[in-house]
């Protein structure tokens, strides 16, 4: 089939070839970025996208022109069909990977192997196990590092995510840089982004160029490689000469990346956002439901896109709360 790519293509000329869907609003996790501290109120089950429609839904944006899909959640691992989802949408023949935070991973190893996932990003906000407990609540900190080793022993592709904070993790940005000279890893710092309930203020956060000058203090300038930008890219790529891994900086609030931006959001209730930042959501599931025409639907919410970070296009305006938390919580988005 053709791909029909105007649909997904916004009216600043972007087009969309990368499908992320949360699977579901629950995690085994309770990060305090991502969730807020008395919980969300949870979609009821029967709002939730089945393994069925996840797929349906899923085929129509590959024969629309996605070529990527990633699986999001709260934690994806949590679903009890996982491997029935991931099996469904591998027949699809495109680049399936997922975000998880690694508690889960070793009991679908070789599921995601049957299924050709390769890739997989893993959300770690600090190598210090009592710091991990203080962030997430749980003691699953030697559980994920071990998980982590399992991933790259089996020759997964891994990023590491880390949620930057001042004060809490910033200590860490060159231990985890250091990670990449024997790992063969990718750590992405990613600036702390404000949604509903996270607490989030401008002073909490650290920005790409502050992280740029603890590795310039602690590398020589001949020892940092910038790396290519790679097309619609999110993190900026580093590399410390001679290490086997690599770093990134996702600096959404200082440095956003949004003009090569092709990211759609698909919430576990089967919605559609058309960015991180937005309020603006699609319901597609109720009209999937009703074996209505979805094309039109995808075709308002791409067009409705804005050009920088859903119209806060200064740092002024992502500091407005009024704007900042007129949004979903992490949690409900998908990461």
């Amino acid at each position: 089939m053709t791909p029909n790519n105007s649909i997904l293509t916004d009216d600043f000329g972007r087009k969309h070839n990368y499908l992320r869907i949360s699977l579901l609003e629950k995690c085994n996790l309770r990060c305090s970025y991502c969730m807020p501290a008395d919980g969300i109120v949870l979609s009821p089950k029967e709002s939730l996208m089945t393994a069925d429609e996840i797929y349906s839904i899923a085929q129509l944006f590959v024969n629309n022109g996605v070529d990527k899909i990633r699986l999001t959640g709260g934690e994806p691992l949590l679903r009890k069909d996982f491997p029935d989802i991931i099996t469904k949408l591998a027949s699809l023949q495109t680049e399936i990977s997922i975000t998880t935070n690694g508690i889960l991973i070793d009991k679908h190893i070789d599921v995601l192997k049957l299924s050709n996932v390769t890739k997989i990003n893993l959300s770690l906000d600090t190598l210090i196990a009592s710091k991990f407990y203080s962030i997430t609540l749980r003691n699953q900190f030697e559980k994920v590092i071990d998980n982590l080793h399992l991933l790259l022993n089996n020759g997964f592709k891994v990023k590491v995510n880390v949620v930057l904070i001042k004060g809490f993790n910033d200590n860490e940005i060159i231990d985890f840089i250091k990670l990449t000279k024997y790992l063969p890893l990718s750590i992405r710092f990613i600036e702390f982004m404000p949604f509903a309930g996270n607490d989030w203020d401008r002073s909490k956060m650290v920005s790409q160029e502050e992280i740029l000058n603890q590795v310039q203090h602690n590398f020589s300038e001949l020892d940092v490689q910038k790396l290519e930008d790679e097309k619609n890219f999110t993190a900026r790529e580093f590399k410390i000469k001679g290490y086997l891994g690599t770093f990134g900086i996702i600096s959404s609030i200082t440095n956003p990346f949004c003009d090569g931006c092709n990211r759609i959001r698909l919430t576990a209730n089967g919605k559609i956002k058309n960015c991180l930042f937005s309020n603006l959501e699609t319901d597609l599931l109720t009209s999937f439901r009703n074996g209505e025409n979805l094309e039109e639907l995808i075709s308002f919410a791409i067009k409705n896109k804005k050009k920088v970070r859903a119209g806060m296009d200064t740092i002024e305006a992502v500091n407005n709360p009024l704007l900042n938390q007129d949004n979903r919580s992490m949690i409900a988005i998908g990461g």
